[in-house]
């Protein structure tokens, strides 16, 4: 009989791969590096200028004129530079008797003078954009104007869920094993810049003081979502994640509630501490998934063809359960049958079998396992 497969998602927690990271900017500008240069996580790779938003001055009615009138009085021609609070246009009559002016409210340039609305729009300064290239490795590829590929050999640690974005920083582990719960008082001034990692749950007060510490980032098993909520300031979205302008990166690599870091993910961290990590807390769920990931580069090491994955599920194939009533829980499948089966909803679904890490034999619709790629 052939073997069963069944296609699922992966959650990659490996000592070793080859990672390709495209570095883009938002719009066309200047790439500072070449194709071979071996680059920093923190050295900007390209960089352009965003145009600024434009405020309008209604002229025609600050100085009382009709609209064709104007240009005729204006000081400032278009193109040329602005300053808030500077006159750019001016109306005297009667000797000077009635007399207005109207004034840029902000820095910028003029861009257009209209006889026919009788308005004129400043530009404002233009807003410097600067990619880095987030991580230690190799630019593999200029993307003309718009930015590079760089590739980096390393570890890598995928999450569940985490939030804010790319930061750099040594990693400084706070827990001596995964079921351990990160408390303010583990988090001390030597955190300053680092990425702490702590084991299965960390409280709002230990993030709070740990951006008051000025804590780089944390990467922990759990937290609980009405925690996480109230740290945002609002409720956790469901789009894309990494957007948030916080002071401090989070990923969390099993789920919501008080979960015990996995002991491959534990160990990789532990192995790793001190060295530096690049943490990017970006999720998305949906079409087109992005995963939060903890980024470990092998300094001076050559970088490795990409390994192929398994993307399938298989006896033995490690695993994570995404839905309740085990959500979190990680074990190996044991046997994939390939009749249908009644749930408790009464849908008929494909199932695997699991035996989890504690030891229990459970049986749950493949569709709420997800692979843990190794």
């Amino acid at each position: 009989m052939p073997t069963t497969h069944a296609y699922t998602p992966g959650l990659t927690v490996s000592e070793s791969v080859t990672l390709r990271k495209t570095r883009r900017l938002p719009l066309a500008g200047q790439v500072h590096v070449t194709q071979g240069q071996t680059v920093a996580a923190t050295d900007i790779v390209a960089s352009t200028e965003l145009p600024g938003s434009v405020t309008t001055v209604n002229v025609a009615h600050d100085l009382n004129l009709s609209p064709e009138e104007v240009p005729r009085f204006m000081l400032k021609a278009e193109g040329e530079a602005v300053h808030s609070g500077e006159i750019i246009a001016e109306y005297k009559a009667l000797w000077g008797i009635f007399h207005s002016v109207a004034r840029a409210p902000v820095d910028g340039t003029v861009e257009n003078i209209s006889d026919v609305t009788g308005q004129v729009l400043i530009r404002g300064k233009p807003l410097p954009v600067e990619v880095s290239a987030y991580v230690d490795g190799t630019v593999v590829e200029v993307l003309g104007s718009e930015g590079v590929v760089v590739q980096c050999h390393g570890a890598l640690l995928q999450g569940i869920i985490g939030v804010g974005g790319e930061i750099h920083g040594k990693l400084r582990l706070l827990a001596a094993a995964p079921d351990e719960v990160l408390q303010p008082e583990d988090i001390t001034d030597e955190c300053q810049g680092a990425i702490v990692v702590g084991g299965s749950l960390v409280t709002y007060s230990a993030l709070r003081h740990a951006c008051e510490i000025g804590v780089a980032g944390v990467v922990v098993g759990g937290i609980r979502g009405d925690d996480l909520d109230r740290f945002l300031g609002e409720p956790l979205g469901v789009a894309i994640t990494g957007q948030e302008d916080l002071d401090i990166t989070l990923v969390i690599t099993e789920g919501f509630g008080q979960m015990p870091m996995a002991e491959r993910s534990f160990n990789l961290l532990r192995r790793h501490e001190d060295q530096k990590a690049s943490i990017n807390g970006a999720t998305q769920i949906r079409a087109g998934v992005i995963r939060p990931e903890v980024i470990i580069p092998h300094l001076g090491a050559e970088a490795a063809a990409p390994q192929p994955t398994v993307s399938y599920l298989t006896i033995g194939s490690p695993v994570r359960i995404v839905r309740d009533p085990y959500f979190g829980l990680l074990g190996a499948v044991t046997a994939l049958p390939e009749e249908l089966q009644t749930i408790e909803t009464e849908a008929k679904v494909r199932v695997a079998q699991v035996k989890s890490e504690d030891g229990r034999q459970i049986t749950v619709p493949r569709a709420n396992i997800e692979l843990m790629q190794q």
